[in-house]
């Protein structure tokens, strides 16, 4: 334990205070650690951390004598700082902030901070909790009911932001845009929370290698570069104690890392070796609503004939008599079991779309509003919760009363053993802010909830969205991004798309539908062309549109691709097929470690600055690196960092750092790159070469 130094500043003396924490094994430190200490000089106050055990090192300081703002520095350069209105706070509908240092004490290894605010009677109290690679910021309002809370921080100090996840902005994010870096954008998310359906997590992180994560269950409104001022600003939609952590480390990769050490790596993958080897083929894209039993099963024919199927069909939205009945629709599906057989005689297994959602003109509706199976309304409690969807008006089955979750899960076992369903799609969520939760349970228990029902089947590889803390990043699921247009711009935020997911600590991505899904007219050759064989580089293919040809849903006019198309799309399936090996070693290599599958440039080769603007390429673990051509080009640029590198398509040996211009891309051609020192590089050299 240290003494306590407390002083109001006016009555400050010239000399400087220095106070030293004395070591504790925090984070690993030994007894020779000489550990932070705290010094007051100048009108700064400055907390210095050493560097030690692999960790760099750090200071963060902070004026005594103007408005508080706190900067990060290391090895002499600033990492990170403040923007205006560093701490800032919603009352009485009314935007007010804190303002002058007016004490701070330090005490066993913590240093306590008070400041006064715009807002008469009220103060901030914060607490800097420093450790080797990180500190820990609380802080909170007195003197008045806040009801927000947030941080703001200078987007630049810190160089390019990444993490998120699937990002709002103006450019139609996460549909059809997805900025990579964070700041060559603008985001905007005021929905930001563990019930929305993009899947985020409040966690980001830098170029300069330091990262902040919020610690919360509660809603954010969170935006990065909104209409380009260059800020950050991450407010977390209570009055409860803000709870942050900031990392300060020595690449973007560490500070990952010491993320997944609070929230947990995979311990398991919920999709099988032949799952991650193969395509899954869902209806959704194909034909939308409109879609029937002899509809699937051409489709399901066509494409076993045309050599391009994979492991399952799964029959999306629009087969049950009505939403939430669970039950197949006589007129469209008049014998569901032969479907069922006829699509198991092709060699596939046979899947259904479900949702927890019951619409209120479901014939279950009224059976579970009568025996309190829905979640109820936040507003009123004594009634059901009722949410709009793109499919109507519906309560949603409540999963933290268990006799609720029994009566789903009777229904899915009568349909699923009547019919030989193989495995199911969950959409939509588990929870709405409309709702409020059950007693006892908080927005973030619906995700473990949802979590353990979906874990108890055979996802398909279609995976499940859900999100935000422990449960979600532990269980393994395979994540499917939300709908993408069917244009370029789709395409390249389904990759961009994948490094933010794969990097907030979900490895087992696959982008959207291959073509995409969003309802848009259907996609031209050259994209579906090239959405499959960008996806050939990703852990799993998830396919729907036909290269043998789709409906365009906004003309209802049918749409042919040519033997070209046929072929390019199935030379991307054997190309990832022949890569299953390589893929499944990542699998079971991330379980070990919790590293990303799918991971910028930057990750593998930190001291590449070009690679830290990037967002048309990525490496495939270790030993492949990928740079299709996501645009009509003929040509695209290529950079490879330091190393020797094997060209896939050129079969030649490149020697890096270089950036290879014009690289000729004509529409058999996806560029790809082995680096030939890296664990893995002969089972990828073999499949790649194709033999």
């Amino acid at each position: 334990m240290v003494r306590i130094f407390s002083r109001k500043f006016g009555c400050l003396p010239a000399a400087a205070l220095t106070v030293a924490l004395l070591p504790t094994a925090a984070h690993g430190s030994q007894a020779h650690d000489p550990g932070p200490t705290v010094s007051e000089s100048g009108g700064t106050l400055t907390v210095d951390v050493p560097r030690a055990h692999g960790s760099p090192g750090y200071s963060v300081s902070l004026p005594t004598d103007r408005q508080i703002a706190l900067t990060t520095r290391k090895s002499g350069h600033t990492v990170l700082s403040t923007g205006p209105d560093a701490l800032r706070f919603r009352a009485g509908g009314t935007w007010q902030h804190a303002t002058t240092l007016t004490g701070w004490r330090w005490q066993d290894g913590t240093l306590t901070l008070t400041t006064g605010t715009t807002l008469p009677g009220t103060r901030v109290e914060a607490r800097l909790t420093p450790t080797t690679d990180r500190y820990q910021l609380d802080w909170q309002v007195t003197g008045v009911e806040a009801e927000q809370l947030g941080l703001s921080y200078d987007l630049g100090s810190a160089g390019h932001w990444y993490g998120h996840g699937e990002t709002s902005t103006p450019s139609g994010g996460p549909y059809t845009d997805q900025p990579w870096p964070l700041d060559a954008g603008q985001v905007e998310q005021a929905d930001f929370g563990p019930a929305s359906y993009q899947m985020v997590d409040p966690f980001w992180y830098t170029e300069s290698s330091t990262g902040l994560y919020v610690d919360t269950g509660d809603p954010m409104d969170v935006s990065l570069n909104a209409g380009g001022d260059g800020l950050g600003r991450f407010t977390v939609a209570s009055g409860q104690p803000y709870r942050a952590t900031v990392f300060v480390e020595s690449t973007p990769r560490d500070v990952y890392r010491d993320y997944i050490g609070i929230v947990g790596k995979p311990r398991q993958s919920d999709a099988t070796y032949e799952q991650y080897e193969k395509p899954l083929w869902n209806s959704w894209a194909q034909f939308y609503t409109a879609v029937d039993q002899q509809k699937l099963l051409d489709y399901a024919t066509a494409l076993h004939d045309a050599g391009v199927d994979g492991h399952t069909i799964q029959l999306d939205d629009k087969w049950e008599s009505n939403y939430g009945n669970l039950t197949f629709d006589p007129k469209a599906y008049p014998d569901p079991k032969s479907l069922s057989e006829r699509i198991h005689a092709l060699g596939d297994d046979f899947g259904l779309w479900v949702t927890l959602w019951i619409n209120l003109d479901s014939t279950n509706y009224q059976y579970a509003a009568d025996h309190d199976y829905l979640l109820r309304d936040a507003a009123d409690p004594s009634k059901p919760c009722t949410v709009s969807w793109w499919n109507g008006t519906a309560g949603i089955v409540d999963l933290a009363n268990p006799e609720a979750k029994a009566w789903y899960q009777a229904n899915l076992k009568k349909l699923m053993d009547t019919y030989d369903v193989d495995g199911l799609k969950f959409d939509t969520r588990f929870f709405d802010d409309h709702c409020a939760p059950r007693e006892g349970h908080t927005r973030t228990d619906y995700q473990r909830l949802g979590s353990e029902l979906a874990d108890s089947y055979d996802l398909q590889g279609a995976g499940i969205r859900v999100h935000w803390g422990a449960t979600a990043h532990q269980a393994g699921f395979v994540i499917r991004q939300i709908d993408k247009g069917t244009g370029w711009n789709s395409l390249k935020a389904s990759v961009s798309q994948n490094l933010a997911l794969s990097t907030i600590g979900y490895p087992f991505v696959e982008t959207d539908m291959i073509g995409g899904s969003s309802g848009q007219p259907a996609p031209a050759k050259e994209v579906l062309v090239r959405w499959a064989q960008s996806a050939s580089y990703m852990p799993l293919m998830y396919a729907s549109t036909s290269p043998l040809g789709t409906t365009d849903v906004t003309t209802g006019q049918r749409v042919d691709y040519d033997k070209e198309t046929v072929d390019l799309y199935r030379a991307a399936i054997a190309r990832h097929e022949r890569l299953a090996p390589y893929l499944w070693d990542q699998v079971r290599s991330t379980l070990k470690t919790g590293d990303p599958i799918v991971r910028p440039l930057f990750f593998d080769f930190p001291e590449d600055r070009a690679s830290y603007t990037i967002d048309d390429e990525w490496m495939l673990g270790p030993a492949v690196l990928a740079a299709p051509n996501l645009t009509s080009s003929a040509a695209r640029d290529v950079r490879l960092p330091a190393g020797t590198w094997y060209d896939v398509n050129r079969g030649r040996t490149v020697k890096g750092p270089v950036t290879l211009k014009a690289y000729a891309t004509p529409l058999a051609v996806t560029p790809a790159f082995v680096n030939l020192h890296a664990e893995g590089a002969a089972k990828a050299l073999t499949a790649l070469r194709g033999r």
